[in-house]
């Protein structure tokens, strides 16, 4: 009877050790976020989870108020314009919005606001992203970046919301 114990006790331990060990094994993702100078002004991590991707920004440098900010569908950003990161990334075809009753693109996000000082914290999950293989994975072939706008997104117009220029961006990259 004693070995019996032994080897249940042994067992849930091991099935807790993998569990844990199955939990921190996430997917992540992360992107280092350049002004048009090709400065480093903050970063974004990129987590996998059930609902879609949750993306956290952290950003200095920027003019204080909102700032519409989206994942583009090309993971380029070529200073000073980042035009390289092409339009955003829409692999289903949706319209452009949060808003928008005809759906919205797997990289609209909301708008951040910038405080006085210039620095803007947010976290968002885009429900329509992923960091697995397939249609809406931000890690496909070519890559995909992170693009901060001038101004704030109306989260309806096409094709992107008129947002303004781009002033920052990071190519988003798996996280090691």
């Amino acid at each position: 009877m004693a070995k019996w114990k032994t080897f249940l006790v042994c067992s849930v331990c091991v099935l807790a050790t993998g569990t844990a060990f199955a939990g921190s094994m996430a997917l992540k993702a992360r992107a280092d976020i350049i002004d048009p100078t090709g400065k480093t002004i903050g970063t974004a991590t990129l987590t996998e989870q059930k609902d879609g991707v949750k993306v956290k920004l952290k950003v200095s440098g920027l003019a204080p108020g909102k700032h519409g900010y989206h994942i583009h569908e090309t993971g380029t950003c070529t200073t000073p314009d980042f035009k390289s990161a092409g339009g955003h990334f829409n692999p289903f075809h949706k319209h452009h919005g949060l808003e928008n009753p005809q759906g919205k693109h797997a990289g609209d996000l909301p708008n951040l606001e910038a405080k006085k000082n210039g620095k803007a914290k947010v976290t968002f999950v885009a429900t329509e992203a992923t960091l697995k293989a397939g249609p809406g994975s931000l890690l496909k072939e070519g890559g995909t970046a992170i693009v901060i706008h001038a101004d704030p997104d109306d989260n309806m117009s096409d094709p992107a919301g008129n947002a303004g220029a781009r002033v920052a961006c990071g190519v988003i990259v798996q996280a090691k």
